[in-house]
């Protein structure tokens, strides 16, 4: 740690060695450096050299510019510059002048160099708890900045306030948890320039997160183009299941927005899954002290990730839990099956959620309807789905469906093979 830089401005020529000898050692020591300038204009010349000056010691009466001139300069150049001006003792007008521009202290000749001694100090000791301070502040900008990739800006505010949410730790709670990955990445990423990669995926991820963020989400992870997010945490939110499906439907709707764009481009992107969970997970940050994870485990995140790639098999692009569909007053959307996910021991009922225009749609109440034989068990189903499939063979969830029961299939119980 450098010794503290102190500039004195005095053009009387043994000043220099008087400072020297009456600190000399703290000099020797190296707890002091003195930095010497003939009168203002070369005192800033002098600082605009030496950017580790600490403090300003200078006398008033000074040929080509004055110290009062000098703490104009100063105010304009070196704000952050704490100036102790030197007086003739009894020049009351010239020390109200100085401390009106902003000198932090003043002592009167002829110098007493205890009381010098003192006020350097004193002088010294308010430049670093300043610049603490600013650090301080800096720092506390930084994890705002950091905070701000992960959170969304409701909760980066919060966490300012109160940051004892993200201490070390870990505890149950209820969330909801979202997973989302891109298909057919790869292959692209494969055949294309890696400028067009990193520009697809940068603007894709973008939006992906701007989504989450927008409704109340934190984002965990992002590995390539999958991102995993958690509704609920750190902030209590009793709406989070409705926050995660609302955000669902907002990431399919600007997914497809941005792979329409793309194609006019002659670039084909897949379509975006999506999986959503909700139930109790360890959630805190893990990592230690030295890396910063927030993170969530347990069955609860583990079943959001699979019903992500649960969408593969059974045509949908979002795949809702029935434990997020339950905690949704009035949640709108299409039963898909009950679904034994590879590695679980009990299935969980799912849904394709739906906007307000394509819950009202006929195709919906139709689809409905033949759901509820396949449900029953009733044979009639096979004739149901495949009138669906007449009307709008553009229904990859109700020719799922159709497969299964001309497969030799019937019921929703569902035992997905990956």
């Amino acid at each position: 740690m450098r010794p503290p830089r102190i500039l004195v401005v005095d053009d009387e020529p043994d000043v220099e060695a008087l400072i020297a000898q009456s600190f000399r050692r703290k000099i020797r020591k190296k707890e002091i450096e003195f930095v010497f300038a003939q009168d203002g204009k070369h005192a800033l010349e002098v600082l605009a050299q030496d950017p580790d000056i600490d403090i300003v010691l200078s006398d008033i009466n000074m040929p080509r510019m004055d110290g009062l001139t000098l703490l104009e300069r100063l105010n304009e150049l070196h704000s952050d510059l704490k100036t102790v001006i030197v007086s003739a003792y009894g020049d009351m007008r010239n020390i109200r002048t100085a401390m009106n521009r902003g000198a932090f202290d003043f002592i009167t000749k002829p110098i007493e160099f205890d009381d010098l001694e003192t006020t350097i100090a004193k002088t010294l000791a308010h430049v670093g708890e300043i610049r603490a301070l600013q650090t301080s502040r800096d720092e506390s900008e930084r994890a705002r900045v950091t905070l701000s990739r992960y959170f969304s800006p409701t909760v980066v505010e919060a966490l300012a306030q109160d940051p004892d949410h993200l201490e070390a730790s870990g505890i149950w709670r209820d969330a909801t948890f979202l997973f989302t990955d891109l298909t057919n990445f790869t292959p692209l990423v494969e055949s294309s320039d890696p400028e067009v990669i990193v520009r697809i995926l940068n603007d894709y991820l973008d939006g992906v997160i701007e989504t989450i963020f927008a409704h109340s989400g934190t984002v965990m992870k992002i590995i390539g183009d999958a991102v995993q997010a958690t509704f609920g945490a750190p902030l209590d939110d009793p709406d989070h299941a409705a926050h995660a499906v609302a955000c669902a439907l907002a990431i399919d709707q600007f997914a497809e927005g941005f792979r329409a764009d793309l194609l006019t481009q002659g670039i084909e992107l897949g379509s975006t899954r999506v999986g959503v969970n909700t139930g109790q997970a360890i959630i805190g940050n893990f990592g230690g002290k030295r890396f910063f994870d927030y993170t969530a485990y347990g069955d609860a995140v583990n079943i959001a990730a699979r019903l992500e790639d649960a969408n593969k098999e059974v045509g949908t692009r979002i795949c809702v839990s029935e434990s997020a569909a339950e905690k949704i007053v009035g949640f709108q959307g299409r039963p898909i099956g009950t679904l034994l996910l590879k590695g679980k021991t009990q299935a969980v009922r799912c849904f394709e959620p739906l906007s307000m225009t394509q819950a009202d749609d006929r195709a919906t109440a139709t689809y409905q309807n033949a759901f509820a034989l396949l449900e029953a068990k009733d044979p009639k189903a096979k004739q149901a789905f495949a009138a669906l499939m007449g009307q709008n063979d553009d229904d990859p969830l109700a020719a799922y469906h159709l497969g299964r029961i001309l497969g030799g299939e019937i019921g929703c119980e569902i035992t997905l093979s990956r």
